[in-house]
C-alpha cells in the first residue's frame, strides 16, 4: 500500500446501552436517523468530504447490520484499491485473542492496520455523533502547531459539561488540564471525542498503556492524562457548529427534532457538504386527499392519509385515515392504523400499530419508545414515557 499522510479510525463497537431497545439488536452507529440516514453516515461523509480516503471502522457489539450497511464503502466514495473503508472486528492471533477492552485498546489491537499505510497522522473518531466537520482544517491546525495531539472542542452549558471530557487551555489554546467526566467541571469547554494524533507519539503511548496492569485503556482516562503528564504538545481545535452526542433516548429524539428547526445549524441540503447514505430505492411518497402534513420530513415510499405534524418519517411508512402523529420519529416500514394517535414517540422499524390506539399521551414524562417488529393490538394505550417491545408487549392496556 502507498503511504498515507492521514488515515481515520472510527470507534463503532460500543453497545449504546442508554438507547435501550433501539440498540438491542443494533450497534449504535447503525441506528436510523433523520428520515434516511444511519448515525454513522455523518462520520463517514465527513471523512469523504474532508479528503480522508482511508478509514478503518472498529466494530464489536451487534455488528451484522453495521457491517452489511458499510459494505465496501461505495456509498461514501470510499471504495478504493489503496485505502477505502475497512471493517475491523476483534480477531484471534497466534498468541490468542480478546474483545476490545477500551477505546485505546481497540486502536492498539489494530496498529498493524495503521502501519500498512505508514501515516504521519491518525484521526480518531466516534461513529455515534451527529455533526458536519472538515477534518482537513483540523489537520492543518495540528500541523501548524506541531502538535502531538489535537482535540476538537466546543463550549456547552456548564450543567451538561460533566457528561464530557473537560478541557482547560492557556491563551495560546494549548491544553494544560484535562478531566474525564468530572462531577464538578472546571470549564464549559469539552472534548468532542475527535482526535488527531501524530502517529509516532500515539503508537508510543498505546504501547505503554497496553503494558500496564492498572489502566482502563481509555483515551480520556489514560492516554491524554499520560501525554499531559509528559508535557507533550496538546492543542484544541475549536468547533462552533452543530454537534450532538446522541447517547440517550432524549438526545436522539432531540437531534431528530432539530432537523425540523428552520434555524438549525445542521443543514442537510448543503450541496457543498453532502451527507451520503444508502438509498432505500423506494417509490415516490404519496400524500392522500385526506392527509395533513406540516413541518415534517417525509421520505420515499411513504403513504400518508392521516395527519403528520412536526415529525420525521422514514421510508415506506403508512399513516392511515384519521391517524395523527405529532413530534414523532417513525422508522422504516411502520404502519399507523386508522384513528390512532401518537405523540412524542419513537417508533421502531416494521412495527404495526393497529387502529384506535393511543401512544405517548397522558400523564408521565419522557419519550415513548416502541421497538421494531412489534404489533400493537387495536385500542391499546401506551402511556407517555413507556417503553414497549416484544418482550414487554403485555405492557399496554
Amino acid at each position: 500500500m502507498n503511504k498515507k499522510e492521514c488515515i481515520a479510525l472510527v470507534l463503532a463497537g460500543g453497545q449504546g446501552s442508554r438507547l435501550g431497545i433501539l440498540t438491542s439488536k443494533l450497534a449504535k452507529p447503525a441506528v436510523p436517523f433523520g428520515g434516511k440516514y444511519r448515525i454513522i453516515d455523518f462520520t463517514l461523509s465527513n471523512c469523504a468530504n474532508s479528503g480522508i480516503d482511508t478509514v478503518g471502522v472498529l466494530t464489536q457489539y451487534e455488528p451484522l447490520t453495521l457491517n452489511s450497511y458499510i459494505g465496501v464503502g461505495s456509498h461514501w466514495g470510499l471504495d478504493r484499491k489503496n485505502g477505502g473503508v475497512t471493517v475491523l472486528p476483534p480477531y484471534v492471533r497466534k498468541t490468542g485473542g480478546r474483545w476490545y477492552m477500551g477505546t485505546a485498546d481497540a486502536i492498539y489491537q489494530n496498529m498493524d492496520y495503521i502501519d500498512i499505510y505508514n501515516p504521519e497522522y491518525v484521526l480518531i473518531l466516534s461513529g455515534d455523533h451527529i455533526y458536519k466537520m472538515d477534518y482537513s482544517l483540523m489537520l492543518e491546525e495540528h500541523m501548524k502547531n506541531k502538535a502531538d495531539l489535537t482535540i476538537a472542542a466546543m463550549t456547552v452549558n456548564l450543567e451538561e459539561a460533566s457528561r464530557f471530557g473537560i478541557i482547560i487551555t492557556n491563551v495560546l489554546g494549548e491544553i494544560i488540564q484535562f478531566q474525564e467526566k468530572p462531577k464538578k467541571p472546571k470549564s464549559d469547554l469539552v472534548s468532542m471525542g475527535v482526535y488527531i494524533f501524530t502517529w509516532e507519539k500515539l503508537k508510543k503511548y498505546l504501547t505503554a498503556d497496553a503494558s500496564l496492569d492498572v489502566t482502563s485503556h481509555d483515551f480520556g482516562k489514560d492516554i491524554i492524562p499520560a501525554m499531559l503528564k509528559d508535557n507533550q504538545r496538546l492543542y484544541t481545535y475549536r468547533f462552533n457548529s452543530y454537534w450532538k452526542d446522541v447517547g440517550t433516548i432524549e438526545s436522539f429524539w432531540e437531534a431528530n427534532m432539530d432537523l425540523l428547526d428552520e434555524s438549525s445549524k445542521l443543514n442537510l441540503s448543503d450541496r457543498n457538504w453532502k451527507v451520503y447514505s444508502v438509498n432505500p430505492a423506494k417509490p415516490p411518497h404519496y400524500i392522500g386527499v385526506s392527509a395533513n402534513v406540516s413541518n415534517s420530513l417525509v421520505t420515499e415510499g411513504c403513504s400518508i392519509e392521516g395527519s403528520v405534524e412536526n415529525s420525521v418519517v422514514f421510508p415506506g411508512v403508512v399513516i392511515k385515515k384519521g391517524a395523527s402523529i405529532r413530534n414523532c420519529v417513525v422508522m422504516t416500514g411502520t404502519t399507523i392504523g386508522e384513528n390512532t394517535l401518537v405523540d412524542n414517540s419513537i417508533i421502531g422499524e416494521e412495527t404495526i400499530i393497529e387502529k384506535n390506539c393511543i401512544i405517548g399521551l397522558g400523564d408521565g414524562k419522557g419519550i415513548t419508545v416502541i421497538g421494531e417488529n412489534v404489533k400493537i393490538q387495536p385500542y391499546t394505550h401506551v402511556k407517555k414515557g413507556d417503553v414497549f417491545d416484544n418482550l414487554t408487549s403485555g405492557g399496554g392496556n
